[in-house]
């Protein structure tokens, strides 16, 4: 894969104050936000069961095959995005932005505050749902709950830091897909550990998509706590600047998962086809 275009974009995007410290170092973990209060109490339950430099857009006639009832696609584009597909056709990209762009418009975008590669301030009007992970109302959290035909979205919002080195309260959301009886979640920019109200209000996960690079979101062994909390048996990488990186968080992850390289940026999955073992899926991207 080609990351070193991304990663000047990247570079060139962050604040300077933001690049002062080496990338091992640079940030330190900030506390996990309260848990809401008036949190629905099905949350708990109702889960039964990098890139070339530039956007980029696969043509219009991209087109997969269709799914069963009971299936769901997930394809990895690039950095932290991901298209999600549903039996009845929703799709749903994920921290939707301007240099990473999903081969089709997406039905449903959500975005995080981080890093203007995690989000848009100008998404394509034509997208008839964009949840922003954060409030424009400083340090309140924003809620969403929506259903679009046969999926759910909610989230679950998590603090992240600032670039003076302090916390900006509920920067960040944990975006948690419900489709064909599978429980997707989206950890985002996550800069912290979970509490125990706050994986109770995730519920339970079958999937997860998750930042390793280890230092500009939580570090390895803070992210290695969170999955073994989570208890996904699919657990599928993103946000890795390099094989470096990748490797060193797959090699923490082989002491307790198994782990798999796909050749295809695809994976069609289903509660049948869910690991035994927890597993560490890594999918290339597009």
């Amino acid at each position: 894969m080609r990351f070193s275009g991304y990663l000047s974009i990247l570079i060139a995007a962050m604040p300077i104050a933001a690049m002062g410290a080496a990338p091992a170092t640079a940030f330190e973990r900030v506390q996990a936000p309260p848990a809401n209060p008036q949190a629905k109490p099905e949350m708990t339950e109702n889960c039964p069961g990098l890139v070339a430099q530039g956007p980029r857009r696969a043509p219009a006639a991209f087109k997969l095959a269709s799914l069963s009832s009971d299936q769901v696609r997930i394809t990895y584009i690039g950095h932290s995005t991901f298209l999600i597909e549903s039996p009845r056709v929703v799709r749903i990209a994920t921290d939707y932005n301007d240099y990473v762009s999903p081969p089709v418009l997406p039905d449903i975008a959500t975005m995080n505050y981080a890093h203007s590669t995690h989000y848009t301030d100008h998404p394509d009007p034509s997208i008839p749902h964009v949840l922003r992970g954060w409030s424009n109302e400083p340090g309140k959290p924003v809620r969403h709950d929506i259903t679009v035909k046969d999926v759910r979205v909610r989230n679950v919002p998590t603090n992240i830091r600032d670039y003076g080195g302090g916390t900006q309260r509920h920067g960040n959301s944990i975006f948690v897909f419900e489709i064909a009886n599978l429980c997707i979640a989206h950890l985002g920019h996550l800069h912290h550990t979970l509490t125990q109200q706050q994986m109770n209000e995730i519920g339970r996960i079958d999937a997860v998509l998750v930042p390793v690079d280890g230092s500009y979101t939580l570090d390895l062994e803070g992210m290695v706590e969170v999955l073994e909390g989570l208890k996904a048996p699919l657990i599928i990488p993103m946000h890795y600047f390099s094989v470096f990186t990748l490797h060193r968080f797959l090699d923490r992850m082989r002491e307790k998962f198994d782990v798999e390289t796909s050749d295809t940026p695809s994976v069609v999955i289903s509660k049948t086809t869910l690991p035994a073992k927890p597993k560490v899926l890594v999918l290339p991207g597009r």
